[in-house]
């Protein structure tokens, strides 16, 4: 059985070494201008000093570009593409054909994921987009398990999956959020919502809160649960997921660490010792139970059910 990788979102450069010996095998960073729903901001010098400390380990860096790109900001990506190979980044992560068709211009040997968030639900979705030059797909949240192990089977590329962490539940390209206050006659302050981890959309109806946030890339509702699959991940090791990502946006570095170590401990456990797994997956569970905040329940996703919100 196979080792999947587990893929990590750093707040800082401060958190790679402890991540690294948290257990991570590598890390997504970017910044919020080229990337979406980053957990941290990385300017260009944090980028390379990020990746040099998880090389250093032995680990890799995946630089978010999974934007949705207007045409004024074409012409950008020549230099960041170029720039994101010169720091030695092992990937770079794509949705949007311009950085594909543009990496193929300027740096033809970079590695590309393809990660739309929402498009990855078939196999030929992925492996079309494989053919093009991405190595691997970031499969949709809102797809089930047994969807995850048919496309695993029939894919041409690495497979990423999200194990843990909140999920995007929608983006709006406008200032939502900007444009009600102002509506309102109040005074927002956009580039600060991304650090108010206090906005919610509330749902009487179905007693949820929705996190929203507003960044340079427009408005972002999250869901209200966090998924958390590490008592379940036999089936997805069986099949052999390629990459298992803890997505750590709006979560603390101290609760990213805590959860990272756990679920090394978790995969390493099913890959060794399936026995033992079995018999301390709940343990394992209930550790992230203590420290999940009391308002974001523990969930399994879309993986055990119907995709309705």
């Amino acid at each position: 059985m196979n080792k999947p990788e587990l893929l990590v979102t750093p707040t800082k450069v401060e958190d790679i070494i402890p991540l690294c010996n948290a257990g991570a095998d590598a890390f997504v960073v970017g910044e919020e201008r080229y990337g979406l729903r980053l957990a941290g901001e990385f300017s260009r010098d944090e980028v390379r000093e990020a990746i040099g400390l998880a090389h250093s380990k032995g680990r890799k860096v995946y630089v978010a570009v999974n934007a949705i790109f207007h045409n004024e900001k074409i012409e950008e990506l020549y230099d960041y593409l170029k720039f994101v190979q010169e720091v030695n980044a092992d990937a770079v992560i794509f949705g949007d054909p311009a950085v594909l068709m543009i990496a193929k211009e300027v740096v033809p040997d970079l590695k590309l994921h393809w990660s739309t968030e929402t498009t990855a639900t078939n196999w030929y979705h992925c492996n079309y987009w494989g053919r093009k030059g991405a190595k691997r797909a970031v499969l949709a949240r809102e797809i089930s398990m047994d969807a995850v192990v048919e496309i695993k089977e029939h894919a041409e590329v690495e497979i990423e999956i999200q194990v843990h962490g909140m999920s995007a539940m929608f983006q709006s390209k406008r200032s939502l959020l900007g444009n009600y206050f102002e509506y309102q006659g109040k005074v927002l302050e956009v580039e600060n919502r991304k650090q108010n981890k206090n906005m919610f959309l509330h749902d009487k109806e179905r007693n949820n809160k929705y996190p929203i946030f507003e960044d340079s890339n427009g408005t972002h509702i999250m869901s209200p649960n966090d998924i958390c699959m590490i008592d379940e991940l036999q089936d997805f090791l069986e099949a052999g997921i390629d990459c298992f990502k803890i997505d750590g946006i709006l979560k603390s570095p101290e609760y990213i660490e805590t959860v990272t170590k756990l679920y090394r401990k978790a995969i390493d456990l099913c890959v060794t010792d399936p026995d033992r797994y079995e018999d301390e997956k709940d343990e394992l569970l209930q550790e992230i139970e203590k420290i999940q905040p009391a308002n974001r329940q523990l969930d399994t996703g879309f993986f055990f059910k119907e995709t309705v919100y």
